[in-house]
């Protein structure tokens, strides 16, 4: 019995959904430009909380310190620096550290292996908690008497904090535009349904068909729209982030941006648009029949 309701609910709402070919296109297309507009932002987001990871975990800042310190007076200030605020760890790096560094990044380059060490300085290796307060660390480590210059990738990280919360907020409240608009086109869809075949339901009323009956059709009716709306803005979302990322890929020479693959997205991006889509479907049909309902 169970099986023949399902056969039933589903064959009308699918009837129901090609009935008003346009309205039924309407609803799909609003509720496709919601998820993409809504998925790309949250990917933005997601990529650059990504690249401020990769940030943190090479949260270095490097703190020179004067030319005229003798090796003993640089070591001596290791203390102070461990003892700032945000500051998890401190290295020191001597000239000659600091020349063989240098030398082992550019091997293939004879005129970098007989450098003098002189031409470099003592400096520290100064790792942080929270990237979010790198430019309170910057001034403190200039306020050490000793520490010539601080080296740190403020505009950068700065940058990416911006970006991610830019594209956090953007995401809530495109979040909140997709439920109302889509939801407003998936009603006033079902609702011209509903209003087609008010004497159908009249007579079903009157014959004793229960709410429950009358409704079902159309909760499966703003299920598809929304499914369907759902897939192919997942589809587009995935052709679009790829075609991004091999434009990223191609113009990145110094790699300073990572772009997540979406071979490790695809599946919490696929269940957002599904649930998206579904409550948008779902709840559309229920706000619509409702009226007719109490009627």
């Amino acid at each position: 019995m169970r099986n023949h309701k399902f056969g039933y609910f589903f064959h009308e709402g699918l009837s129901n959904m090609f009935s008003h070919g346009f309205m039924s296109f309407a609803a799909i297309g609003i509720t496709v430009a919601c998820l993409l507009i809504m998925g790309t932002f949250t990917l933005v987001a997601v990529n650059a909380n990504a690249n401020l990871k990769d940030l943190e975990s090479e949260n270095q800042i490097l703190a020179y310190v004067d030319d005229s310190y003798s090796r003993d007076q640089a070591e001596a200030l290791e203390s102070r620096i461990a003892a700032l605020p945000n500051v998890t760890s401190v290295t020191f790096i001597s000239r000659e550290e600091a020349t063989a560094n240098f030398q082992s990044q550019y091997p293939d380059e004879q005129m970098f292996q007989d450098l003098d060490p002189e031409i470099f300085q003592d400096r520290y290796a100064v790792h942080i908690a929270d990237l979010k307060q790198i430019d309170s660390t910057v001034k403190s480590l200039y306020s050490i008497e000793g520490i010539e210059d601080v080296s740190a990738h403020e505009e950068i990280a700065n940058g990416f904090i911006t970006i991610r919360n830019v594209a956090t907020v953007v995401c809530v409240t495109l979040i909140l535009i997709l439920f109302v608009v889509s939801v407003f086109i998936i009603s006033n869809t079902i609702k011209l349904t509903t209003f087609d075949r008010r004497e159908e339901i009249a007579i079903m009323r009157m014959v004793g068909a229960t709410s429950s009956f009358i409704r079902w059709p159309f909760v499966y009716e703003g299920f598809m729209l929304g499914l369907l709306g759902a897939v192919i803005a997942f589809f587009l979302q995935w052709g679009l982030y790829e075609a991004v990322c091999q434009g990223v890929n191609a113009n990145d020479s110094l790699n300073l941006i990572r772009v997540v693959e979406f071979s490790s997205l695809w599946k919490p991006v696929a269940a957002s648009f599904a649930g998206a889509g579904i409550l948008v479907g779902v709840g559309g049909s229920l706000s619509a029949i409702r009226r007719f309902l109490q009627v």
